[in-house]
């Protein structure tokens, strides 16, 4: 089983040494090893709260060369094969840090968590309101006001409604008519 902590501490300052900031580092698909496993990154550049696709390139071949740096010194980062996947968080990003949450306040988010609240949920959907002394303001859409620790959340993204499309700033786009006729060629 890869460490994910391990790789995350390598990963976050090849993020860091191209001026994006880390949002999530995860493995999708098969752990066991029986499947298509693959490696996600997700950063932003924090002026543009996004990635293009050549800083998507870049951090890619950047993180890329230091995992097999490290695996040609010895160290086995990851047991299996995988592939490697490095992305901009999209629209209805995954919520990882406190500043997500507080930056996102007064939008729609689906939260799970690890304790359950209101009984025995730990599914919830409802309204950011902010950070507050290490714990979430969340309104739930069935519970009304509640309180719930940081580290209670397991995880938590962004609902995509019409005032998230608003809020967001608009995609670089740049460069895709290139990429298009490149394709049709």
């Amino acid at each position: 089983m890869s460490d994910i902590a391990r790789i995350t501490e390598i990963v976050e300052p090849e993020v860091t040494a191209l001026g994006f900031e880390l949002v999530r580092v995860k493995f999708i698909g098969s752990e066991a090893g029986d499947g298509d496993k693959a490696l996600q990154i997700m950063a932003e550049d924090p002026a543009t709260g996004q990635l293009v696709l050549d800083q998507c390139a870049a951090l890619s071949r950047r993180v890329s060369d230091r995992i097999d740096a490290l695996e040609l010194a010895g160290e086995v980062l990851i047991d299996d094969a995988y592939r490697l996947e490095v992305s901009s968080p999209g629209i209805d990003r995954p919520l990882t840090r406190a500043k997500d949450f507080a930056q996102w306040a007064g939008h729609e988010a689906k939260l799970s968590l690890s304790e359950p609240v209101d009984g025995n949920r730990k599914a919830l959907k409802g309204d950011l309101g902010g950070i507050e002394n290490g714990e979430l303001l969340f309104d739930d859409a069935k519970s009304g006001q509640l309180r719930i620790p940081l580290a209670h959340i397991d995880s938590a993204s962004l609902v995509l409604t019409d005032k998230l499309i608003a809020a967001t700033r608009p995609l670089d786009v740049s460069g895709a008519d290139d990429l298009l006729e490149e394709q049709e060629d």
